[in-house]
């Protein structure tokens, strides 16, 4: 080949800055573009050789071969694939946005598949301009009598293309770097961009540090190959023993005979794994296998509940592997990761497009092919497409847990509070994933027991029809849940922050059901019951009490009730109106808790005095007596302390105030 110089065919005279600077948002995903590229020049190879029309040897070994050199500032990535000649090189590189993969499915359209090739635009050699000041290219086709081709470009946007010397078949890619970007030739650096992005391709990834010392190790003769360098042959000496005879008499006898072993260049080791366990079939795994790979991917040494095996041929083509994680006990601090693949290169983490919003809770992989990627890999487009493949992961997941309620009921309840969060986020967030699940939600009672929402209705419609009460911290609420226990109510336990707006969704899609926390008000069950005179009398009393007590406490907004209680023992307690706490909740979830309730429609709450407690009648009593404001708020403290809402300064007077009380009890002992 003559030598030839001239400019890159570029349609726009302003796309080159564009493809350096703005095509892809991260700089390091050159490595992820450069090493495709070689994946794709290999499977285009096997392709050729399955179509009858390339000779494989008989050990290809084809593989990628990273060599950074942090001294000088290079990176070579180089691949043993089909290679390109002069013909290609100007087709595939200096047509910028030619892609050579496109070229290839083109010609081969009757014989090849698409199903493993990478590259769709032809602008993913370019990357490495984002980071190089200077690319060159060494190439040499798998043709017979085929001519290596040099090419080299400064910059991107003029280049020289010559007769190389490359000997095999395949592509080496220099790259010089600028300065911005020397960390990338850090050895450390590239291993963990190529774990990041290429721990999953189809082909062996090995990664050489140029400027390193090397590293040796020593076999036994029989694990020795071709492909090992030998530095050294080592004889290991006979090992001996001295025994006894029978006769007393000793004798050296030789325990391992004499044996050579070599050191050799320590073996490379491959970054990726070539056969990811989504790509197998189901039936192929094992339980251990799936905990490795979870450890591995996520370094997660918890284990997972348990996983869901994708494994879809039509109407698209997607295989995954999504793992139940075992939860914190906090909603807010879930955060899992599902990384999506393209015939197992790395696209990105957590895309809302494929992966519904509450799944992403969940960890796992996914890899799809058929994704519709733009022009960076790094998005999507074809909205309708990525809608369907969004569903078809809904349904698999809704489809397992289903079927695990039915099937497998104890193991289903076992990891019911696990689960909870995210398939109550998912009822929320997707009316069909709701719809397919509503059957199959439980509620555990007060006696750890589970039940259905149909479940939970009918075992309590002759005591309160169509409310559920529930409990949101069972040591705050102990108070409610022992009264309720004695009357022989039942509640169920909601503790995740999920769980509001969860029961609101609930009484929004059945009509006439209402969720209760189990001190929002007093029911009926645990007063005495009253007659006329005396319903006109406790009122009488609730206002003198609450004339004293809100002077007592100087509380003028404080709502204070008087009622008959079975139970003698209780002299108060706190309710709170349930619309006044949901809205309370809902403040704390979009960060306005410090704002006042009263803007809101008021606290709700209420301070309940049981006329029938000593104490109490003590107030009612002795309005002006030199004990009843101690009294009144110790009723209140305790009432609050009760329901785990004291506040740091009541508190801190509330030990006051009781050591004072039982001073004063010794004292008169």
């Amino acid at each position: 080949m003559t030598e030839k110089k001239g400019s890159l065919s570029i349609n726009s005279e302003n796309i080159f800055p564009i493809i350096k600077k703005w095509l892809y948002s991260d700089h390091d995903i050159f490595y992820r573009e450069l090493i495709s590229n070689g994946c794709d020049a290999i499977t285009k190879l096997k392709k050729l050789a399955l179509m009858g029309e390339y000779e494989e040897p008989e050990d290809p070994d084809y593989k990628i071969t990273v060599t950074v050199n942090q001294q000088e500032r290079t990176i070579v990535v180089e691949d043993n694939g089909m290679g390109m000649t002069g013909e290609e090189v100007e087709e595939y590189i200096n047509q910028i946005a030619f892609s050579g993969a496109q070229d290839f499915l083109n010609k081969y359209k009757d014989k090849a598949s698409d199903d493993q090739i990478i590259g769709h635009f032809g602008l993913g050699f370019y990357s490495a301009f984002m980071v190089a000041d200077r690319v060159t290219i060494d190439t040499r086709s798998y043709k017979a009598d085929a001519v290596p081709v040099h090419w080299e470009s400064e910059g991107g946007t003029d280049f020289e293309m010559r007769d190389g010397d490359r000997e095999q078949a395949g592509t080496r890619i220099t790259l010089y770097l600028n300065e911005d970007s020397a960390e990338f030739s850090n050895e450390y650096r590239a291993r963990e961009v190529i774990e990041k992005y290429c721990a999953f391709m189809p082909f062996p990834i090995y990664l050489v540090n140029a400027s390193a010392e090397p590293q040796y190790e020593t076999i036994e003769k029989e694990e020795l190959t071709d492909k090992d360098t030998i530095v050294e042959t080592v004889v290991e000496e006979a090992k001996t023993e001295e025994k006894e005879k029978e006769d007393g008499t000793k004798e050296v006898v030789e325990i391992s005979p004499a044996k050579e072993k070599y050191k050799i260049l320590k073996r490379p080791v491959a970054l990726n794994d070539t056969n990811p366990l989504w790509n197998k079939h189901p039936n192929e795994c094992t339980e251990e296998e799936y905990k490795a790979f979870y450890r591995k991917v996520f370094l997660d040494y918890k284990e997972p509940l348990f996983w869901i095996h994708l494994n879809m041929d039509y109407p698209f083509n997607l295989k995954g592997i999504l793992y139940f994680p075992k939860i914190n006990t906090e909603y807010d601090s879930l955060e899992g990761t599902i990384k999506l693949y393209n015939n197992q290169v790395f696209i990105a983490d957590n895309i809302k497009e494929v992966i519904p919003e509450y799944l992403l809770l969940l960890k796992g992989v996914i890899d799809c092919p058929d994704l519709p990627l733009n022009v960076s890999r790094s998005a999507l487009q074809n909205d309708g497409f990525v809608k369907k493949i969004s569903d078809y992961i809904s349904k698999k997941v809704a489809d397992k847990l289903s079927g695990m309620c039915k099937t497998e009921r104890e193991t289903y309840e076992k990891y019911w509070d696990d689960l909870a969060p995210f398939i109550k986020f998912g009822c929320i967030k997707d009316e069909k994933f709701a719809e397919k699940m509503n059957d199959y939600i439980l509620f555990k009672n007060l006696d750890k027991k589970y039940l259905t929402l149909k479940d939970c209705l009918e075992e309590n419609k002759e005591k309160h029809e169509n409310t559920i009460f529930y409990v949101t911290d069972e040591k705050e609420q102990s108070q409610y849940i022992n009264m309720f226990q004695k009357e022989g109510l039942d509640a169920v336990i909601l503790p995740h922050n999920i769980d509001s707006p969860f029961i609101s969704h609930l009484e929004h899609k059945n009509e006439g059901l209402k969720f209760l926390r189990i001190d929002a008000d007093l029911n009926q069950i645990f007063k005495e019951e009253t007659g006329e005179e005396e319903a006109e009398s406790l009122k009488a009393d609730g206002e003198k009490l609450a004339g004293i007590v809100k002077k007592a406490l100087s509380m003028d907004h404080l709502e204070v009730r008087a009622e008959k209680l079975k139970d003698s023992s209780i002299a108060s307690m706190i309710t709170v109106a349930e619309e006044s706490r949901r809205m309370q909740d809902m403040m704390k979830m979009y960060g306005m808790a410090g704002m006042d309730p009263a803007m809101f429609g008021g606290s709700g709450e209420a301070l309940v005095l049981n006329v029938n407690h000593p104490l109490v009648k003590y107030v009612m009593e002795h309005e002006d007596g030199e004990h009843t404001s101690a009294i009144c708020e110790q009723l209140y403290d305790l009432a609050e302390l009760a329901h785990g809402s004291l506040s740091p300064e009541r508190m801190t007077k509330f030990i006051q105030r009781s050591n004072e009380i039982m001073a004063a009890v010794a004292d008169r002992d």
